[in-house]
């Protein structure tokens, strides 16, 4: 009897041995299959599921745009006054909802390439007005004159012209001739080859963004789809912020740091970007990007919405801006088990520099450069209510239900064993008794 009874006590013993052994063991065995075969599905390649909702995308895009109305034009140019500037918006377009082409995989450096076709639907029923709403903006002709045509003699020519247009520094467009073109008084009248149509985003319709390089996730899966370069150049980076849950799935949120638009005496990298050593004061200004060079010239600057983060010397000319961190800043979040970016917040805002320039009556008054903000866009995606319960069930859902088995194989394992040899040990001490 006492010798069936200890047997039996061994025999749990053993039994939560080896349940917590197995436990211990599912552990990183688990991982490593739920990591297999994840990982199988969700590089870029023909033929995986991430792979075909990846070139057409199943969630929804928006593009919202936000004008900054300049309220005193005729004092700006004539007395060189800060600009006051009223924010309207948003004005909604739905974008990115056409098919990825020229789909190219390099295997060599686990790449795949594409252009991204553009096009843009206006969403009257998320937008404060339509696309014929006005405003007073910069007019983008005249502002760029001086910086392309920095000749004396040209820019008395050009002075004549816009003069003879009836154009000034300040123009009223419309939300649709502003973001996709108009055709320009001032540029029809120059007697040489040139575009005469201008806009923010022209041209767009009927083009395409790009080529992307974009990693497929072959070598490294937390690396999937995140950008390598875009036309040939490095991306901007993303710096970890948080753990949030988004709809039951919880994801890493990334954030565009302060540091991404810094002055080249805090970040080396942005050197490239510091072009006018005056506007910059000799570099030290912080906040903007000088992208010029991939504007054909044109003095185009980007930042931050509302100059979130930029230096005093860049918010000083401009009333009405509010930076605001929360409002502001771009994010994107990310499922850290298949590195698919589930929700995203791209927030950036056009700014075109202004100088005096003596030759040019509209702009000969002013007494100081101006980097103007245009307007600003906040691109957004977020994973739909179907998709997340879907990703919730197939991926989430099994790897929660394999960690419970795992702690409980465990838990339980252990507990077994300690129970039945704390009663084993007793009951040889009473027999010793």
């Amino acid at each position: 009897m006492g010798c069936d009874r200890n047997c039996g006590l061994i025999a749990g013993a053993v039994i939560g041995a080896v349940l917590a052994v197995l436990g211990g063991v599912l552990m990183p065995v688990g991982d490593m299959l739920v990591s297999k075969t994840i990982r199988k599905e969700v590089v870029l390649q023909e033929g995986t599921l991430a792979f075909k909702n990846w070139v057409k995308t199943g969630t929804e895009v928006y593009r919202q745009f936000w004008i900054f109305d300049v309220q005193n034009p005729e004092e700006v140019a004539a007395n060189s006054s800060s600009i006051k500037m009223k924010q309207r918006g948003p004005y909604t377009y739905r974008v990115r909802y056409l098919a990825k082409e020229n789909v190219t995989q390099d295997l060599k450096d686990h790449t795949v390439s594409f252009v991204q076709p553009n096009g843009a639907i206006f969403v009257p029923s998320m937008s404060v007005g339509t696309e014929n709403d006005t405003f007073t903006v910069l007019n983008l002709a005249v502002a760029a004159a001086p910086h392309l045509y920095t000749n004396s003699f040209i820019q008395s020519v050009l002075n004549s012209l816009i003069k003879k247009s009836k154009s000034s520094m300040f123009q009223t467009r419309t939300l649709k001739e502003l973001l996709w073109g108009y055709k320009d008084p001032f540029l029809s009248l120059v007697p040489y080859p040139v575009s005469t149509t201008i806009g923010v985003f022209y041209p767009y319709n009927n083009t395409v963004d790009g080529v992307y390089k974009v990693f497929n996730g072959k070598d490294n899966i937390s690396k999937v789809a995140i950008i390598d370069t875009y036309k040939g150049k490095k991306s901007i980076y993303a710096t970890f912020e948080s753990e949030v849950d988004l709809k039951g799935i919880p994801v890493y949120r990334f954030v565009l740091p302060a540091k991404a638009f810094a002055s080249p005496l805090e970040n080396p990298d942005n050197e490239c970007f510091c072009t006018e050593k005056i506007v910059s004061k000799n570099c030290t200004s912080y906040g903007v990007l000088d992208i010029g060079k991939c504007k054909e010239g044109r003095p185009v600057y980007i930042s931050l919405p509302h100059f979130l983060h930029a230096s005093h010397d860049i918010l000083e000319p401009i009333e009405g801006l509010n930076p605001n961190d929360e409002e502001h800043r771009t994010y994107l979040d990310v499922e850290p088990i298949t590195g698919f970016t589930l929700q995203f917040a791209k927030r950036l805002q056009v700014n075109i520099l202004v100088k005096p320039a003596r030759k040019i009556e509209a702009l000969k008054n002013l007494k100081r450069n101006y980097i103007v903000p245009i307007l600003w866009l906040n691109e957004t995606g977020t994973i739909g209510d179907e998709k997340a319960a879907m990703f919730r069930q197939q991926v989430t859902g099994k790897i929660k239900l394999l960690g419970l088995v795992e702690i409980a194989l465990l838990s339980v394992g252990v507990l077994m064993f300690v129970a039945f040899m704390v009663s084993y040990c007793a009951c040889r001490t009473q027999r010793v008794k």
